[in-house]
This record gives structure tokens, sequence and C-alpha cells, in this order.
């Protein structure tokens, strides 16, 4: 054992205790006896610190993890080496100068993840590089540069990030980038891209978020389509808008163009999971071919008057009103020092009647109240009923029909630019990047929606569904 011995990953207590003494590490190959005559041999493999305490992780030769029970009665020896490779070397792009030049900014997510066939472990180390590599028909759509800003899970994807991956991206379009293209996790991109959305000014190129519900070593990988649509759009499509692409269907038909602002994951696991709300997709890719559902499209325009605008007030928070809510988690909330609040409420969004205390509180102390509503569809409207007057009469702004996703970036850049509560309101209720619609189209609930048709499809045999 020539190098530094370190202990194995991930495991703790009296087995760690035992690893430790038999020098054995990460990514031996080990054997098992037990006294009842069963044995093992396989590669020991990291495992996570939370599981319990007294069975190892192994991929056995038949291609399998198994977690085995240790006793203390059983033998365990070290017959072998073969260390974990996360990394695959990056590899060389090629120019063609015909063709458009697009950045692929990786930070990582499924999209950005691989298998260890040796392991069987799914790895958050799948480079862009690696991704091109991965999906060569890019290599005909445009000269891909490929670069990594992180390696993080979407749910890292915190505040400090919006900011750095818009001077990554506006670094990008400042050296000629004819579109840029987000890796991103699916989980927070409709807070990332809204973020984004608010951030640049001027937009002049297409910047396209794009991710994958399945690891792209899984054959119903959507990452590879994903990835072709989101490039032939960035490097072709005549848009200058912050949009996330992502399939439309659970086949490989298409992928859909959803503004950043007006999108959400609405289903944990499936591949058509992202939806336009309250209004129909911009577009749509199939087969390379660019296809726009919608007039607004922002045109591709002059470098010249692009520009950031981070300038945001962290200190803003998000509570989902639910019955029985009481007015001290808002008092927290304002105690803890926070600056904005966005609050989801029911129906056209309203709270209980125990929260007015803090709203009362809220009003008083400047810090806006915004609310938006748990539907996934529709406004919010605080002039119906009397509840929502009362909390109108309390300084609660409307939040039209701005997503939670779209309103907590939102309030944090209004409260970067302006600490006034009715400039703050002024804000809010201004459409930015599509944020707010007039109103909501009839097709914008049921159409354009992706696997909608596939519902009239199966509705026909019923029989067959209620089994």
């Amino acid at each position: 054992m020539s190098e530094e011995y370190q202990p194995p990953d991930g495991y703790r207590g009296p087995l760690l205790d035992r690893l430790v003494q038999e020098k054995i590490r990460t990514w031996s190959v080990i054997r098992v006896k037990k006294t009842d005559g069963s044995h093992y041999e396989g590669v020991l493999l990291p495992r996570s610190v939370h599981t319990s305490d007294d069975y190892i992780s192994m991929k056995v030769d038949t291609g399998y993890n198994i977690g085995i029970q240790l006793p203390e009665d059983a033998a365990i020896e070290e017959i072998g080496y073969n260390p974990g490779a996360y990394e695959i070397p990056e590899k060389v792009v090629p120019i063609n100068p015909d063709l458009p030049n697009v950045t692929l900014l990786g930070t990582g997510g499924t999209v950005a993840s691989r298998l260890d066939y040796r392991t069987g472990a799914v790895l958050p180390a799948f480079t862009p590089s690696e991704l091109f590599s991965a999906v060569p028909e890019l290599i005909d759509i445009c000269n891909l540069t490929p670069k990594t800003l992180y390696k993080i899970l979407s749910e890292n994807f915190c505040p400090e990030y919006w900011i750095k991956t818009a001077e990554a991206v506006a670094k990008e379009i400042e050296g000629g980038a004819d579109g840029v293209i987000i890796g991103h996790g699916t989980d927070t991109m409709g807070y990332s891209g809204s973020a984004l959305s608010y951030f640049f000014q001027n937009l002049p190129v297409p910047v396209v978020i794009v991710g994958s519900q399945r690891s792209s070593d899984r054959p119903s990988s959507d990452g590879p389509i994903n990835m072709m649509n989101a490039t032939t759009l960035a490097a072709y499509g005549d848009l200058a808008e912050v949009v996330v692409v992502m399939h439309g269907t659970t086949s490989d038909n298409y992928d859909l163009i959803h503004r950043a602002t007006r999108v959400r994951k609405m289903h944990s696991a499936r591949r058509d999971t992202f939806r336009t709300i309250s209004d129909i997709p911009l577009g749509q890719i199939r087969d390379r071919e660019i296809n726009f559902f919608k007039k607004d499209v922002r045109p591709r325009s002059p470098r010249e008057d692009f520009h950031l605008d981070t300038k945001m007030d962290e200190r803003v928070t998000m509570l989902y009103f639910y019955p029985g809510m009481e007015a001290d988690v808002m008092h927290a909330v304002i105690d803890k020092g926070y600056h904005g609040i966005v609050m989801i409420g029911t129906g056209l969004g309203h709270v209980g009647k125990p929260m007015y205390e803090a709203l009362d509180r809220a009003q008083e102390e400047e810090i806006p109240v915004v609310i938006v509503v748990q539907p996934m569809f529709g406004f919010s409207h605080l002039r119906v009923y009397e509840t929502g007057r009362d909390m109108l009469a309390r300084g609660v702004i409307e939040g039209k029909n701005l997503l939670p996703e779209a309103a907590l970036p939102k309030l944090m850049w209004a409260l970067g630019h302006t600490k006034d509560v009715k400039e703050v309101e002024k804000i809010m209720q201004t459409s930015i990047s599509g944020d707010i619609t007039n109103r909501e189209p009839y097709s914008g609930f049921s159409i354009f929606q992706g696997g909608v048709p596939d519902f009239y499809d199966n509705y026909r045999n019923v029989d067959r569904i209620n089994k």
C-alpha cells in the first residue's frame, strides 16, 4: 500500500474502526466470509454517513450494488485496490468558422451527471466537454465552447450563484457569443431563470437554460435531445430572452420553449415535467426546426445596449399560508430582520384573520408583503371578498399572476433598487420579461402543454386506466 491510507468514506462507529484496523479503503476489492458459510467479493463503495452503521456497501461481479451486514465474527480482507475515477479527461471541441458560436456554462444537476459503471454510482462530475462528447450531433449545430462554472445540485443554487451566473453569461455575450446555454438542475430552474430575466437589461441573444430529468447514462435520458434542441435555439433562434428548453412529451418528439418567468416544474420525475403557467409556451423545437407560437417573442438586438443590473436585497423570504397559521410565523421573520415577504395565499390570495396582526406590523415597519396564489393558474385578486379588502387595507401588495418562483427573486431585485414600499409595489405589478400577463388566454390552461393530447388518447381506454 504505497499511497497514504485514507479511511473509507461514509462509515462510522465500530465498523469504521474495524475497516481502519484492516487498512481497507474506499474502492478496495474485498472478500467477506461469514460463519454461516456465505461469502462475497466486490468493491467497497462509499456510502452516506446518515445510514445504518453496521453494514458495508459493495459492488459485486453481477454489477449490482448490495449492502452486507457485517457481524463481529465475519472475516474481511482486502484482495485488491481499484480507485474510483470521477473525472473523464476534457476533449477539444473542433471549430467551424461557418457555424454560430455558442457557450455552454455547466453548473451541475442531472444533465451534468454520469454513471460510474465500475461502482454503479451516479456522479455529479460530468463536465460540459464530457456532455459534448456524449452528444456528438452538437458538432453539426454550432461551435460549442463548454465551461464549468460550478458542480452543484440546484437546491444549492442561492442568490449568490444567480449573480455569478449572470456575470459569466454577460462575459460570454460581450465576448461575441451568438447564444449562451446554462446546464442547470431542474428543481430550481424557475427561480434562477427568473432572476436572470431581471438582471439582463436589453438582452441581445438567447440565454437557454436546459436540464435533464434522467441522468445521461440512462437509455431513457432526456438530456441529449434537450441539449441538441437548446443548442439549436441558442445558435439560430431569433430570440433574446431567458428561456427554459425541456421535453414537451414523455417521448422524444420535441422540446418546448418556456419563458423563464412563467415556467414551473410540475412533476418530480416525468420527462415532460415543465409547463408554462397561465399562458402558452413561446414555441417548439422539433427536428432542429424552431416554431414560435407567440408573437411577443423578443428578437435578437444590438449588443451595445446590453448591460447587467444585479442589485438585489437577499433578505427576502417566502411563506406558504395554511389553515391555522398564526401570526408568530411572520413575526419571527420580521424579528430576524427580513426586508420583504412573499406570501402564497389561498384562492385569490387570502390568509386567515390571525395573520392580520403580523400584517399590521409589516405595514408599520414598511416591510412589503406581496401575495401570490396557491392555485397553479390564475391571478391574485383582493377586491372580491372581505378578507381581501382587509388585507389591502393592511398594505398587502397584489402579485397579480406572478409565479412564486418569479415573485421571490423579483422582490429581492425590487428591494435592491428601492426601499420605498410604493415604488416596490409599482415594480412588482409591472410586467418584466413576461412575468405578468394581461390575461390568461382561453387555451392557456389546457393546450400547447406537451403531453395533454395523451390524456385524450388514454381517456378512450378508461377501463385500462382503472385497472
